[in-house]
C-alpha cells in the first residue's frame, strides 16, 4: 500500500522532488481518514489540525455567506486540501464535504515537525512547495474576482479605474 501512496504523493506539486525515504517516513506517520458521502472533513470555522490528500472519492469544497451555501471547487483523487492550516495554524477556512465515500491521508503539523528534526532541506521544500500551492490558488481566485467584478455592471458598465475621456 505504501507504494500507491508514494506514487500519489509524488505526482502532486506539493511533494515534487521529495525523495522516497521522505515520503515513506511521512507516510507511516499519518492516518488514513475515511469519510461516508456527506459527511464532512472539517467544517468552516472549524480549529486547524492537518491536510488531507484524497486518496479515492470526490469532495465540495464551500463557503457559507448569509445563509447562502456556495460551492467553491470540487477535488478528486490525487488533490489536497486544508494546507493552510499547516501554514497560518488560522481556523479552517471553508467547509469540506465528501460527495462520495471517502479516503484520505492526513498530515499534521506535529508530522512536518518531525520531518524538520530529520531533514531540514527536505521539509523546507515542502514548505516552499504549500507556498506555491497557495499561490496558485490565490491567483485563480483573484482571476475570478476580477472576472466577476467586470462582468457587473454599474449604470450599464463595467467596473473600472479608468479617468473618462477628455471631452
Amino acid at each position: 500500500m505504501h507504494a500507491t501512496r508514494i506514487e500519489l504523493l509524488q505526482a502532486m506539486p506539493i511533494f515534487g522532488a521529495i525523495r522516497e525515504d521522505v515520503l515513506v517516513f511521512l507516510i507511516e506517520q499519518a492516518r488514513i481518514v475515511r469519510v461516508p458521502a456527506g459527511g464532512c472533513f472539517f467544517r468552516e470555522g472549524d480549529e486547524p489540525g492537518g491536510m488531507f490528500v484524497l486518496e479515492a472519492g470526490r469532495v465540495a469544497v464551500a463557503k457559507d455567506w448569509q445563509g447562502r451555501h456556495c460551492e467553491l471547487h470540487e477535488l478528486g483523487r490525487g488533490d489536497c486540501f486544508g494546507e493552510m492550516a499547516l501554514m497560518d495554524l488560522g481556523p479552517r477556512s471553508a467547509t469540506v464535504r465528501a460527495l462520495e465515500d471517502c479516503s484520505a491521508i492526513e498530515l499534521l503539523p506535529d508530522h512536518l515537525l518531525s520531518l524538520y528534526g530529520r531533514d531540514l532541506e527536505q521539509f523546507a521544500l515542502i514548505q516552499m512547495n504549500m507556498g506555491r500551492e497557495v499561490c496558485r490558488r490565490l491567483r485563480a481566485a483573484d482571476q475570478q474576482l476580477f472576472a466577476a467584478a467586470m462582468a457587473s455592471p454599474v449604470s450599464g458598465t463595467a467596473h473600472t479605474n479608468q479617468s473618462p475621456a477628455p471631452g
